[in-house]
């Protein structure tokens, strides 16, 4: 393990219905990503459903594998959402569309 600080990028991500942040964090062993809109979360695998649903927010996610992790928000726009919670779901976010489509949507309100 080294004494390096994890890393953590920010960036504004232009889509066709307005724009959203992209983030990546990255630690010793371990990523995430996410695509922030102003209306809910595209995220990799980590985000847990249960607790955003109970909370009202619409959040979707992709998951990677071990071999191909979502590390970058890019890397969330051909992934397939595996997962949303009924507030996704009422924005017309379904298990299967790429995260970009999810997050079109999410931008649409």
């Amino acid at each position: 393990m080294t004494d390096e600080l994890p890393i953590s990028t920010r960036r504004k991500l232009t889509f066709e219905n307005g724009t959203a942040i992209g983030t990546s964090q990255r630690w010793n062993g371990g990523q995430y990503c996410s695509i922030i809109t102003r209306n809910g979360i595209v995220g990799c695998g980590i985000y847990d459903l249960e607790t955003a649903a109970e909370f009202g927010q619409a959040i979707a996610i992709a998951k990677g594998t071990p071999a191909n992790p979502l590390v970058e928000p890019e890397d969330l726009f051909h992934a397939k959402i595996v997962g949303v919670t009924p507030k996704a779901a009422e924005m017309g976010i379904e298990v299967g569309m790429n995260g970009r489509d999810a997050a079109e949507k999410m931008l649409q309100g």
